[in-house]
């Protein structure tokens, strides 16, 4: 690894890190990184875990001092979600290359879509477990699934499951968001180091820019302008990242 690499593993891992705690999309920035300093699919799937767990375990530390709420709650949405995330990456490891780089792409671009829709009207009630209703854990272990296999995009995905099924505000979503990926990560990443797809060198530098940059997001109390610009910041680096993977 140059010195430049390890720069730019820095520098995107922070943004990445802020993003991920604050909106979504950190890993469409990390993934297509990897890949592009010569790591192969699989491993870059696999490093990229380093980061996420990692970084998850920044930001939820963060936030239990700043007295999280509904952590039972985050727990029990994590076990259909680790369950998912099993098969997940599982299945990414049965995946060739050029599949797996045409299904980043593709997912890469509804993301973006997805990240541009209205945003829906809150219930300001009090979370209960009565509200987890079994669609709800189905999503979950949907969102696990996805997780193990590809993790891009996957914040928004507990956006639309979350914010929009729950309709809770996206600070307590962020709060669920960071534990449950934190829980179902550990065991995907097991699976890609039992299959030697990860290249720690990399995945530590990355895990270094992604830790600050989710200690920073806890830390700032966000603006409604901030959040338009990060996403519209986000979208423009997902079409730049597309076009780069088109183009090879």
């Amino acid at each position: 690894m140059t010195l430049l690499e390890a720069l730019a593993l820095l520098a995107i891992g922070t943004l990445a890190g802020f993003i991920n705690v604050l909106s979504a999309g950190g890993s469409m920035l990390t993934l297509p990184l990897l890949m592009f300093l010569g790591l192969p699919p699989q491993a870059a799937n696999g490093t990229n875990r380093v980061s996420i767990a990692l970084q998850s375990v920044s930001a939820v530390t963060s936030f239990f001092r700043a007295g999280a709420r509904y952590v039972g709650l985050s727990l029990r949405l994590s076990v259909p979600a680790v369950v998912g995330s099993l098969l997940g990456a599982w299945l990414a490891l049965q995946t060739g290359d050029a599949l797996f780089e045409a299904i980043l792409i593709t997912v890469m671009a509804c993301s973006a879509v997805l990240m541009l829709l209205p945003q829906p009207r809150l219930d300001t009630r009090p979370l209960t477990p009565e509200r987890l209703t079994p669609s709800v854990y189905l999503a979950m272990f949907a969102i696990g699934l996805y997780g193990g296999f590809i993790q891009v995009g996957v914040g928004i995905l507990f956006i639309v499951v979350l914010y929009r099924m729950l309709k809770i505000d996206l600070a307590q979503v962020n709060v669920f968001k960071v534990l449950i990926v934190l829980v179902y990560t550990l065991p995907a990443l097991a699976i890609f180091l039992a299959n030697d797809q990860v290249r720690w060198g990399y995945g530590l530098v990355l895990a270094a820019g992604s830790m600050l940059g989710a200690w920073l997001a806890v830390k700032v109390n966000m603006s409604t302008r901030g959040a338009f610009v990060v996403k519209w910041l986000t979208v423009v680096v997902i079409v730049a990242i597309i076009l780069r993977l088109l183009l090879g």
